[in-house]
């Protein structure tokens, strides 16, 4: 049985998406896509010091 993806690992994949869907022309009002990705990146690689 394989394991399940880790948390860390799925923030990683939804930083990566949303700094693809930052790097596309499409313009948006409220929401800054890369600053969501670059959080996301953030608690991913602080993840094992969050959860101790």
């Amino acid at each position: 049985m394989e394991p399940a993806m880790s948390a860390q690992a799925a923030l990683y994949i939804l930083a990566i998406i949303l700094l693809v869907v930052a790097a596309l022309p499409v313009p948006t009002r409220a929401l800054n896509f890369a600053l969501l990705g670059a959080a996301c990146a953030l608690l991913a690689y602080a993840w094992p010091v969050i959860t101790g």
